[in-house]
């Protein structure tokens, strides 16, 4: 059987290119007026068409539909650098910084880099910017499509006394369940879940994955039972020896995991369940968008 071909690879911006479109902090204002609004300058408050420039401040524009005084507002009102103090070349590095690693940078090696001078800096920066990397509303996966969960945290025996339960693997040691799908060579899809039940896993499929699909694949977990229902499903039994079967398989899946927990390991080291969202976000991003030339502009785009 002849392999299938490797799409081509894409290269991203390097840090000449970097520095070459974005000398200074004009070059960055220009830019995200552009991404932010492509077909002209709209009021972030009210959505009208007729904002003016201010002549006597850049990047500036008043809007006279908001009120009969007019609304005021920058190329940077109501996004992620809205009300900071940092400056929006040093923003646009950081987010360059994050996309272009693929394990994730941590906040520490983030100050460092930038030479903040508090951390909190660095963490509140890299926390606007993983919120900012969202996607919303998204299209459900099609074709082939993987299921697959995995469980986030430290093992009982490493933990403190007072947090250790002894009970083995899953959430009954007091990991974070997590349930990712990937349509291959396209999307994946991840979410913090309360658990692997039957129901929670067919809520996800359900909201997560078109019911036309041509073939879903999961391992023997019991909690996938409910699923050939809706769903054109096969399972592949590693319990038995089985990784691949034709085409049923989850290794697409699980290589997806195994890029984001040595994110967590190796980069990160602990990741608290209040933000493990916002971390599977920005993995999530990353790997949806490995094919797209401009990652940048569209990541500034949904700043």
């Amino acid at each position: 059987m002849p392999r299938a071909k490797q799409p081509k690879q894409i290269h991203q911006m390097t840090i000449a290119q970097w520095e070459e479109a974005f000398p200074d902090e004009q070059a960055c204002d220009t830019y995200l007026v552009a991404r932010r609004w492509p077909n002209g300058v709209h009021c972030p408050r009210c959505g009208s068409a007729r904002p003016y420039p201010l002549q006597t401040m850049a990047f500036k524009w008043e809007c006279p539909d908001c009120s009969e005084s007019g609304y005021r507002f920058s190329n940077i009102a109501g996004t992620i650098f809205e009300n900071t103090n940092v400056d929006l070349r040093q923003w646009f590095r950081v987010i360059h910084l994050m996309l272009t690693s693929k394990k994730g940078v941590s906040a520490r090696q983030v100050q460092r880099y930038m030479s903040f001078g508090s951390y909190k800096t660095a963490w509140y920066m890299c926390y606007r910017i993983r919120a900012a990397l969202v996607e919303k509303n998204p299209d459900k996966l099609g074709g082939v499509v993987e299921i697959d969960e995995t469980f986030v945290g430290g093992k009982p025996h490493n933990k403190h006394g007072k947090d250790r339960d002894g009970k083995p693997g899953g959430t009954a040691s007091g990991k974070t369940a997590v349930v990712g799908a990937v349509s291959r060579r396209g999307r994946v899809v991840a979410r913090v879940i309360a658990d692997v039940s039957a129901d929670t896993l067919t809520s996800f499929v359900q909201e997560s994955v078109s019911n036309k699909v041509s073939l879903l694949c999961t391992d023997q977990w019991t909690g996938h039972r409910k699923l050939k229902a809706e769903y054109p499903h096969k399972v592949i039994r590693h319990t038995s020896g089985e990784y691949v079967v034709g085409a049923v398989h989850t290794n697409t899946i699980e290589g997806f995991w195994s890029i984001f927990k040595c994110g967590v390991v190796g980069t990160f080291h602990k990741v608290s369940k209040k933000y493990l969202p916002l971390y599977i976000a920005e993995f999530e991003f990353r790997y949806n968008n490995r094919h797209n030339e401009d990652i940048f502009g569209t990541a500034v785009g949904g700043c």
